[in-house]
């Protein structure tokens, strides 16, 4: 299959990006840091957290790959001063490294693909003997919220899994990857939890709680004919309404989940 473009102009998704550290969004990469280390960074977006790595691995480098060249210019903008940091503009399956890495990590972008397998094919070869794989990413279909939304939202994110199984997204990848992993010939298959939970009170509840609105702010879905314009801005405005007078909490199903060539 294909893989599908994903319009993400009207996604604010650069600013999402740029509030990204490690500590609150990938902490369970840092263990794996350390100096002299060739990384890959796959699905870097505008390579926020691609820079704080490079500050954990010294004389190492860290290569930043992402398929949107404007997220691309803005990183080599924002970042460009960082002297062991390359940003890159290649489609996955387009990639042609110019070396091997110690580490490959890919933080919540093996969601996009519609053909896993292949890509973890690509990685296995790009990796060093010995070399190891960290990919974090959702399990979307068991999110928690509390209390639930409302159902304009509840309709719009059902819509949304919808619209990416259709094109071949795995909805469950967080819990799926590592049985594609071993099938791909990688060992030490891993598992590490990883989910994120805001809570009322806590700073940036709201924003993160927000991710939401910022995906239904994407005309995509209604331009393909999955749900109108009016449910779309219905569910953004209840949702919104929601965040400020009853929500308390909301948890993002995720693992990090690692392997070794």
């Amino acid at each position: 299959m294909k893989e599908k473009f994903i319009d993400r102009k009207d996604q604010q998704a650069n600013k999402i990006f740029e509030r990204r550290t490690l500590s609150s969004d990938y902490r369970t990469i840092i263990p794996l840091l350390s100096p002299g280390i060739e990384i890959l960074d796959v699905g870097c977006g505008t390579g926020t957290l691609t820079n704080e790595v490079a500050s954990y691995i010294g004389d190492g480098t860290i290569t930043g790959l992402d398929n949107t060249q404007s997220f691309i210019d803005s990183g080599n903008e924002r970042y460009g001063s960082t002297q062991n940091l390359n940003l890159v503009c290649s489609n996955i399956f387009d990639y042609q490294p110019p070396h091997p890495f110690d580490l490959i990590i890919t933080a919540r972008t093996m969601q996009w693909l519609s053909d896993i397998p292949r890509a973890l094919g690509l990685f296995k070869s790009w990796l060093k003997p010995g070399g190891q794989i960290s990919i974090l990413d959702y399990n979307h279909t068991a999110i928690e919220w509390n209390p639930a939304p409302p159902e304009s939202m509840l309709t719009f994110y059902r819509t949304f899994l919808k619209w990416r199984a259709d094109a071949g997204m795995n909805n469950r990848v967080a819990d799926e990857v590592a049985a594609l992993l071993q099938k791909a010939g990688f060992h030490s298959v891993q598992v590490i939890n990883a989910d994120q939970t805001y809570k009322k009170g806590e700073a940036n509840f709201d924003t993160n709680l927000a991710i939401w609105n910022k995906v239904a702010q994407s005309r995509q879905m209604v331009t393909e004919g999955y749900i109108s314009d009016e449910l779309r801005l219905q569910a953004i405005a209840e949702y919104s309404q929601w965040i400020e007078t009853e929500a308390t909490t909301m948890t993002l199903k995720m693992n990090d989940v690692r392997a070794k060539v």
